[in-house]
């Protein structure tokens, strides 16, 4: 069962990894070219930036003109990584949903964070597999060129949260239940009702008689059965 220190665990990672996401965006550092150990041009998912600290958006419509195929995959890279922060700001809310309800939403709960948790790194991953597949065969990085901060950014959060769900599933499949609770088997619990029946069945059978020395229900109704006897004869 997913204790609520795990899911606690599970929030900050998934904090750390949204906060790595958004910076992937901001910084303009996907890919930056150095020809002499001195960057001269960084791109980003929106801007491009030079070294005189200009910057201008990217991809550009006179660009995307020139060469579609580059402009529609870095838009789309551009587009899943955006998408990818909507997906991990709806895990926190899960996380804070599960954590601050009861046993039964925490033990329930790590299905739906797993998932949340799996589809947001298999998202970022499709982002970052994309530029890496431009940068190795797109003509435009020559020699000089190589994959940067926001690169390595997105590489990290999605393997951290692919690792943050598979731990979260191992503690719900492993870990005792919450408080140590153990269940009772059912064929003991069946030879205990069993035992049960019967002890009724013989207090039954045989009337009972009480402790503080007064008798039972037998007794207790031939007496009545007498006094009205009695009461008819006279």
């Amino acid at each position: 069962m997913t204790r609520r220190v795990v899911y606690a665990c599970g929030l900050w990672l998934t904090v750390a990894c949204t906060a790595m996401t958004i910076a992937s965006i901001i910084m303009p550092r996907w890919a930056s070219f150095t020809p002499n150990d001195e960057r001269k041009i960084s791109m980003g998912l929106h801007s491009r930036c030079h070294s005189d600290g200009t910057c201008e958006p990217f991809p550009s419509e006179e660009m995307c003109e020139k060469d579609n195929y580059f402009c529609s995959m870095w838009r789309t890279v551009g587009f899943l990584i955006s998408f990818d922060v909507v997906l991990e700001l709806c895990t926190l809310v899960s996380f804070a949903v599960i954590i601050a309800g009861g046993v039964q939403r925490r033990a329930a709960g790590w299905k739906i964070i797993c998932g949340l948790l799996l589809f947001s790194g298999f998202v970022q991953c499709a982002g970052m597999a994309i530029v890496a597949f431009l940068f190795e065969h797109h003509e435009r990085f020559i020699e000089g060129w190589y994959l940067d901060a926001s690169w390595s950014l997105v590489t990290a959060s999605w393997a951290l949260l692919v690792l943050t769900s598979l731990a979260i599933a191992a503690s719900a499949l492993y870990l005792p239940p919450e408080g140590d609770y153990e269940l009772i088997p059912d064929d003991q619990f069946e030879v205990m009702q069993d035992e049960q029946l019967l002890s009724r069945v013989g207090a039954w059978n045989d009337g009972y008689y009480r402790g503080d020395g007064t008798v039972g229900y037998q007794q207790e109704r031939m007496f009545d059965n007498e006094s009205e006897s009695s009461s008819i004869r006279k």
